[in-house]
């Protein structure tokens, strides 16, 4: 009976789920083929979402979508693996270290609230390559967010849980690897998941001002030439496309610290 009220639970939760969608959609076709206008906001030049799905099925059976996919793609995880490196790796240097943390956080705490566009004229500068300087942008995006998290991680960390391990014999790898590293996990693999939504928003601002293939230029280019419903079928692939891959860390984050998630399910 508790599995019968369990599987009428989910599917009243899912009609609920499906009827908003839905909702939302008669909503956005109604006031786009009226050209609804409030006065603060305006539907006049909305595409419509049947415009919207002709649009994509215009991309997608066309030869485009691949190199603005790829090119995205190839952009975003180059500079979010190398944020991936760099931020762990200082994070742990300089959540165990106050010297360190004396050296190298005040500079990061200037360079933190600097907002990835802001970064964009510098980079063209430092970088001959507008390729290297995108993902340059992508990597500063998503830095902050894996360094900063896996700093407080760290710091987490009971301090008893490593008085225990030195007190065992414990050398300092095995103290990282067996307390630090699994005690700050959880910290990091929230850091990862923030960074990876940053990294597609800097990427996209990044290749709407200097790219040439992505997803970000189509979109771009699409507003240019008033291509309206493209511009919507961008925002579309970006948001699916940032989802799946903050969905791919979250499943890395519960494979790698099963315990975590086990813990606070109970």
């Amino acid at each position: 009976m508790r599995l019968v009220n369990y599987f009428i639970n989910q599917w009243k939760r899912l009609a609920l789920q499906t009827g908003a969608l839905l909702a939302c959609l008669l909503f956005w076709q109604v006031a786009s083929t009226t050209k609804l206008n409030l006065g603060f906001i305006t539907f006049t030049y909305v595409p419509t979402p049947t415009a919207v799905l002709d649009a994509a099925w215009h991309l997608f059976t066309s030869n485009k979508l691949l190199p603005h996919l790829g090119s995205s793609l190839a952009r975003v995880f180059s500079g979010y693996f190398a944020a991936v490196i760099v931020g762990i790796a200082l994070g742990l240097v300089i959540g165990r270290s106050r010297v360190v943390e004396a050296l190298l956080l005040p500079p990061l705490e200037v360079l933190r609230p600097i907002p990835a566009v802001a970064w964009i004229p510098l980079a063209i500068l430092m970088f001959p390559s507008s390729e290297v300087s995108m993902i340059f942008i992508t990597f500063t995006g998503a830095l902050f967010p894996v360094l900063l998290n896996t700093i407080h991680g760290v710091e987490a960390v009971d301090k008893r849980l490593i008085a225990s391990a030195k007190s065992l014999g414990a050398s300092p790898f095995a103290i990282l690897h067996e307390v630090i590293l699994p005690g700050a996990a959880p910290s990091i693999i929230t850091g990862l998941t923030i960074g990876m939504g940053t990294s597609w928003f800097c990427l996209v601002t990044a290749e709407m001002i200097s790219g040439q293939w992505g997803i970000g230029y189509y979109t771009w280019e699409s507003y240019v030439i008033q291509n309206y419903a493209d511009i919507v079928v961008g925002m579309l692939l970006i948001g699916v496309l940032g989802m799946g891959c903050s969905l791919l860390v979250r499943l890395a984050g519960n494979f790698f610290i099963p315990w975590y998630y086990l813990r606070r399910n109970v």
